[in-house]
């Protein structure tokens, strides 16, 4: 039984209730019942319907209102594990890939390299900074207006081209004021995958980053020149695509990853609402 039944049947019985007792008062029961009675006994049967019927609705709208509140906290867990793989995903996984490939190249040196360490012990740094901000953000929202966004980019491009042999270059043409702090924080972290993506499975050796405004809103592209996305990735997309798609899908952007002779190419697109 729907809310909204049980709600008008609540409001119904005890109507129906007191216009069937004054039908069949008058009917058959006059000659018996005096009209005071009468008067006094309409409440008690009211009150004994009410007693008897009403209350078994008002136990199936609290049943009911348990289960909406366990469906709320179910989707909120929910939520809230997918925040957490989001944090994970973004900070921690990717300093851990980059200090396996510090630590590779010492490997392969046969010898510790003094610059290598230095920056194996910075990355162990961030990945312990990444920790304890991604329990913070956990906690608190997120106050991303505390770096400026052209900093926060630079910083990106400038990390991803020193743990790499890519060269990166950025052409940024939208103004900071068009994007909202949350626009901020999720299209930084669509270009930190995408970054991260090429990195690890391109085989490219330049990326451009370009960023400009539009009639209506504006396009972010990260366009590389390796090997170029491959067709099986659209059947089963790994976790970092997936998570680029739904941060996309959330703010209502258009996603999408194409493939050339030349590379690929990421596009986010913001179009007017």
């Amino acid at each position: 039984m729907s809310y909204k039944q049980i709600k008008w049947l609540i409001l119904i019985i005890p109507t129906l209730t007191i216009g069937l007792w004054e039908y069949v008062r008058h009917e058959f029961l006059l000659p018996y019942i005096s009209m005071e009675l009468g008067n006094v006994l309409a409440p008690i049967i009211v009150f004994l319907v009410t007693i008897l019927f009403l209350t078994q609705l008002f136990d199936i709208l609290e049943r009911n209102q348990k289960e909406l509140e366990r469906a709320k906290a179910l989707q909120a867990a929910l939520e809230e594990r997918e925040k957490i793989a989001r944090e994970l995903h973004d900070g921690i996984a990717q300093s851990l890939f980059l200090i396996n490939v510090q630590v590779d190249r010492i490997a392969q040196s046969g010898q510790a390299d003094d610059e290598l360490i230095r920056k194996l012990k910075q990355n162990v740094h961030h990945a312990n900074a990444y920790v304890r901000q991604a329990i913070a953000n956990l906690r608190e929202p997120a106050e991303s207006d505390r770096i400026p966004w052209m900093q926060s980019v630079s910083s990106l491009v400038s990390e991803i081209e020193r743990e790499s042999s890519l060269r990166i270059s950025l052409d940024w043409r939208i103004k900071e004021d068009a994007l909202s702090s949350k626009e901020k924080i999720e299209l930084l972290a669509i270009i930190r995958e995408s970054l991260l993506n090429v990195y690890k499975h391109a085989d490219a050796r330049q990326v451009g980053i370009v960023g400009e405004p539009t009639d209506d809103g504006w396009v972010v592209r990260i366009v590389d020149d390796g090997v170029g996305w491959s067709p099986e990735h659209d059947s089963q997309p790994h976790f970092g695509v997936r998570m680029m798609e739904d941060r996309a899908a959330n703010m209502r952007w258009q996603f999408s990853i194409t493939r050339s002779d030349r590379g690929t190419a990421v596009v986010v697109r913001k179009a007017g609402s």
